[in-house]
């Protein structure tokens, strides 16, 4: 059993209590389960639409062959880098 380390507190009108103990009833779970499940599979969808990056098929060729080419810094980033090395090291 895992111990418990945070809570949530949630304010729901009679109806939607009652339907989401409807509904975890229905899949044998107690409501605090059901509601822990639901959202962590919102959470999951929610960060994957955020974190996915979906090319086409010409985007994907570019993209690939960028990365075969030899990185060339611009002039601003390697001001930047020069600024970065003269900095002191923690």
């Amino acid at each position: 059993m895992t111990a418990t380390t945070a809570r949530l507190d949630l304010r729901l009108d009679a109806r939607d209590k009652s339907r989401i103990a409807r509904a975890a009833a229905l899949r044998g779970m107690a409501v605090s389960a059901f509601v822990r499940d639901a959202v962590l599979r919102e959470v999951d969808s929610a960060i994957a639409v955020e974190s996915v990056v979906t090319l086409s098929a010409d985007e994907s060729r570019r993209f690939l062959a960028a990365l075969d080419e030899p990185f060339h810094p611009n002039d601003r980033l390697k001001k930047a880098m020069q600024g970065a090395a003269r900095m002191p090291r923690s």
